[in-house]
């Protein structure tokens, strides 16, 4: 089973109460790369019935005209889960996101209810991915058993809130008490061939706290991060996108390489810089990724 989907860029992903119709008719609008459909924690208890039918309908009507619709459950603790899951595959979302993930046992309960689902609704089967929230220190020292638990997983995110509270520490805006979190989930996501995404930033009077926060863990290699207002999402797109001067020195190691390797030649400068065969992957992931955000229009 080989979903497409599994590798799209997914630089934001902005989290939606279900709760709140307005919120969900047309976020589309601010253009995030993926939508996070609430219907764990932002939606009270008495109302999860109502999230779930505003869900369903919003799926079925609603042309997010490519942005992905991804679905938060509630946690596999709850009696809520399970219906959660029928209502976002019946009505077409394309990921379900597993909340306080801890083990690959979780993962596979999930996928286990999502195949019963595809076969009632007449989904095709694989059509629906799974993401895992890692919201605990059990979840982020089982990162990797995660990351290889399913064919349909495309990644997993941290949950920074939960987790510190595990730590028994608290969010400080430093990152600091994230570094071990995030180091792990990079090394284990990128080891699986999965892809890994952060947490919120809460503090939207701190626009340059949050810049910070991005340019950080997009060094340390993430793919992208949950946001939670649409004035985040240029920031974000801004750093993971390439920019020119990256895109032409990845074209011009492609095409060196291409050319030296074809002649036995191993080691060259490009702008003065010695550049091997090792660069190559690098390269051609700056290029793919110009090309996924809409910044490339070479001929590589």
């Amino acid at each position: 089973m080989s979903n497409p989907n599994k590798k799209r860029l997914r630089r934001t992903m902005m989290f939606l109460n279900c709760q709140k119709p307005g919120l969900i008719k047309d976020p589309y609008i601010y253009r995030p790369d993926s939508i996070m459909l609430d219907l764990e924690d932002a939606v009270a208890e008495k109302e999860k019935d109502a999230a779930r039918f505003s869900l369903f309908h919003a799926l079925k009507e609603i042309d997010y005209r490519g942005v992905e619709t991804v679905v938060r459950i509630n946690g596999l603790d709850t009696p809520y889960w399970k219906e959660d899951i029928r209502c976002a595959v019946a009505g077409g979302a394309e990921s379900i996101r597993i909340p306080k993930t801890e083990s690959a046992q979780d993962v596979k309960l999930v996928e286990k209810e999502i195949i019963k689902a595809e076969k009632e609704f007449g989904i095709p089967e694989g059509r629906t991915l799974i993401m895992a929230a890692l919201e605990s220190a059990m979840g982020i020292l089982k990162a990797l058993e995660i990351c290889n638990s399913s064919d349909r997983l495309f990644g997993i995110a941290l949950s920074g809130g939960d987790y510190t509270k595990d730590l028994q520490t608290h969010i400080t805006g430093t990152g600091i008490e994230l570094m071990g979190a995030r180091q792990q989930m990079i090394i284990a996501a990128r080891a699986a061939g999965v892809q890994c995404f952060d947490t919120v930033y809460t503090n939207l009077d701190d626009m340059e706290g949050f810049r910070k926060d991005v340019e950080a863990i997009h060094l340390m290699g993430f793919d992208g991060k949950s946001i939670i207002n649409p004035r985040q999402i240029s920031i974000v797109h801004d750093i993971f996108t390439p920019k020119e001067k990256d895109i032409i020195f990845a074209e011009k190691v492609v095409k060196e390489i291409d050319e030296k390797s074809a002649l036995g030649i191993g080691v060259f400068t490009v702008d003065g810089k010695m550049i091997d065969i090792a660069f190559y992957d690098g390269a051609k992931r700056t290029i793919e990724l110009a090309k996924a955000s809409g910044v490339y229009h070479g001929d590589l």
